[in-house]
């Protein structure tokens, strides 16, 4: 493993954007540590078949403490040292926001926010201390800067990510850590299927009349034109993989339109979202 970067990746289960990172970094020599919560594991035996030992499987519950330093033990007991790590592990939380239950919130939090930091304060001492330098590459969105209606919570779990991506790249820049906030467009992914699965369970008291608009919310990134996920996937590994990353990656469909929107005076933003969104009229 002395020639092979050791990467870490979370939410690495079947049909998301993580099971493509995998891949993308294995065929760039680099040894993947594919992790996903216990009940997913078997999810990546097509990845293990395909990548031969350049790709091992790990469980892994970013929402507990005690899944995380186990895992990190681990690799570190293992092969002694983490070069990369890919924050990835996310879910969606789509409703609106005065009806959407704080458990569903609460679980987006835990997992897309604190989630990502768990990991980051579990490996990064790993990285200052012994080796000097590393990379630490969170992932958070486009909706992050442009935040939609009926997405509130799961924007905002993002914008944390964002926020924390920004202060974390200078405090560990006296470490040799490189930290590189990745802003996914719409990429093709089984993503808003789960969505649209869990929004199955919800009913809107004061929103009924939005129901349809709050479903097509919930698969919106996965339109014909949305970005295939292995060649968003490929392009991210090369950017990170490069010898200076970048602060940022910005790729997928749709990420000109909510750079736009990110610029634009909130009153542009709210005409704009109201009207896609039905929202423009007084009940």
């Amino acid at each position: 493993m002395e020639d092979k970067r050791i990467v870490l990746i979370t939410g690495c289960g079947k049909g998301g954007i993580g099971h493509e990172y995998c891949k993308a970094f294995a065929d760039h020599n680099c040894h993947v540590i594919a992790t996903d919560v216990p009940d997913r594991i078997a999810d990546l035996s097509g990845l293990l078949s395909s990548a031969a030992d350049n790709i091992e499987a790990l469980p892994l519950d970013v929402s507990s403490d005690e899944s995380v330093l186990a895992a990190v033990s681990y690799i570190m007991a293992t092969h002694g040292r983490i070069d990369v790590v890919v924050n990835n592990a996310g879910i969606g939380s789509v409703g609106p926001l005065a009806e959407l239950a704080l458990d569903s919130i609460r679980r987006a939090w835990e997992i897309n926010a604190l989630g990502a930091l768990r990991v980051v304060q579990a490996v990064v001492p790993h990285m200052a201390r012994p080796r000097g330098g590393g990379r630490v590459v969170n992932v958070g969105s486009i909706v992050g800067t442009a935040p939609t209606p009926w997405a509130g919570s799961y924007c905002a779990s993002k914008a944390y990510v964002h926020a924390m991506s920004d202060a974390l790249r200078v405090e560990l820049r006296p470490f040799g850590i490189h930290v590189v906030k990745v802003m996914p467009g719409a990429i093709k992914s089984n993503f808003g299927s789960s969505t649209a699965r869990a929004l199955c369970k919800q009913e809107w008291k004061m929103y009924g009349r939005f129901e349809r608009s709050i479903a097509e919310r919930a698969g919106a990134s996965q339109t014909a034109k949305a970005t295939d996920a292995a060649v968003f996937a490929r392009y991210v590994a090369k950017r990170v993989l490069s010898p200076r990353p970048p602060r940022e990656v910005v790729y997928g469909h749709m990420t000109a339109l909510f750079a736009a929107l990110a610029w634009s005076p909130p009153w542009v933003r709210d005409c704009f979202f109201s009207k896609h969104f039905g929202l423009d009229k007084k009940m």
